[in-house]
């Protein structure tokens, strides 16, 4: 649990227990993109920790073919999984279930997640402005991975919104209660994926703990990360929609420099290596999920690969229906491969994006008080995303 630099070669590294994070760089979990077949592109350009797409732990724990169906994991790979949930007893016996039966080496904790319908019921970013029941989910958690000496990390968010921000007290009770670390994504659950993400807030939460502490919000090239570390002091960051459609960035922040150094430029592929990696993630989903299922699965990724790049309207629409490898390669043959990588790209944010959100979605009179006490509020994970 402490953060080092790595003699002779000037980079940042991180432990978290047992398991060493080098560079300190972690794939975040995002649902319908993180699996298995993702997981491995981002790790075949240098990810070290690459997080399975969050699944619930109440169906871990009532064994639930399609949430066991997301726990599908590489021999090699170094087995993460984020859980979502809102029962300590359910979250300790799904962590339990995961280190027992599944080998899984790191353990996540959703307590970010903006949805509406996770929100409304108390959970996800909602949650952490009940400190009691927060607290009893990572004690439990924690004292169950504890056996099998696995590390248990919590990612959240500011709060819910600028007046009733929790990150700091979170934070606080995620270290009193044996967690390896800490994630901030560093936007309140208001602002959902829109506005900017508050750097400082990360500084802060550097500052008054003892455990590494994980940057997220705004990455979208390696010299942001960069920065990120300068200017925060964080131990690492976790990349979410910065990678999409851009898994070679993981490529770029194996150089991360320590703060003070030299800025490090972002590899920019041309429209060949693009569509090279594009055919090398068709393989991965294919070997995952079948031929067909597989490439349908790709189609939600080739807007992000192909953003900016001059493919015209026919082909993106048939990349955008692409069903099997061999159509997609007939496809890919026709773009321009010298087609250097569009400068109007660089630094713009990926994926979900919009404005921020009117109001939060809370349970009535949520926010009258700051602990929970014996309320049932189990429901809420039968409504999460990702299993």
């Amino acid at each position: 649990m402490t953060v080092g630099v790595a003699e002779g070669v000037g980079a940042l590294t991180l432990q978290l227990g047992g398991l060493t994070i080098d560079p300190p760089v972690v794939l975040a979990p995002m649902a319908g993109v993180t699996n298995r077949a993702y997981r491995q592109l981002c790790r075949e350009q240098g990810a070290p920790l690459a997080v399975c797409e969050m699944v619930t732990s109440r169906g871990i724990t009532e064994r639930i073919p399609r949430t066991f169906e997301y726990l599908s994991f590489a021999a090699d790979e170094l087995r993460s999984v984020q859980i979502y949930g809102v029962d300590p007893r359910v979250m300790a016996e799904a962590t339990r279930i995961l280190c027992a039966e599944f080998g899984v080496q790191h353990v996540d904790l959703n307590f970010g997640c903006p949805v509406p319908k996770v929100t409304r019921r108390g959970g996800g970013g909602a949650l952490p402005w009940k400190r009691d029941r927060l607290a009893a989910i990572l004690a439990a958690t924690v004292r169950a991975a504890e056996p099998f000496g696995v590390p248990v990390t919590m990612k959240t968010r500011l709060g819910i919104d600028a007046d009733h921000l929790t990150y700091r007290e979170s934070g606080r009770i995620a270290e009193d209660s044996g967690c390896a670390a800490v994630t901030l994504h560093a936007r309140t659950v208001l602002q959902a994926y829109g506005g900017r993400a508050d750097w400082t807030a990360i500084a802060t939460l550097v500052d008054e703990l003892a455990i590494p502490v994980l940057g997220n919000g705004d990455i979208w090239e390696v010299d942001d990360a960069r920065r990120m570390v300068e200017t925060t002091g964080c131990a690492g960051v976790e990349i979410g929609r910065g990678c999409l459609g851009r898994p070679w960035l993981f490529r770029d922040l194996r150089a991360l420099a320590v703060p003070g150094g030299a800025a490090v430029p972002s590899y920019l592929p041309d429209l060949g290596e693009v569509s090279q990696m594009v055919h090398r993630h068709a393989e991965l989903q294919a070997e995952l999920f079948g031929e067909k299922h597989g490439l349908t699965d790709l189609r939600k990724h080739m807007g992000w690969y192909f953003k900016g790049f001059p493919v015209g309207g026919e082909l993106r629409r048939g990349l955008a229906m692409v069903s099997s490898l061999a159509e997609l390669d007939a496809l890919l043959v026709q773009l321009d491969p010298d087609a250097p990588f569009p400068a109007s790209e660089v630094g713009i944010p990926r994926g979900r994006q919009g404005t921020p959100r009117e109001k939060v979605v809370l349970p009535y009179g949520w926010l009258d008080s700051r602990v929970l006490g014996s309320a049932d509020i189990s429901a809420a994970e039968t409504d999460a995303s990702g299993g």
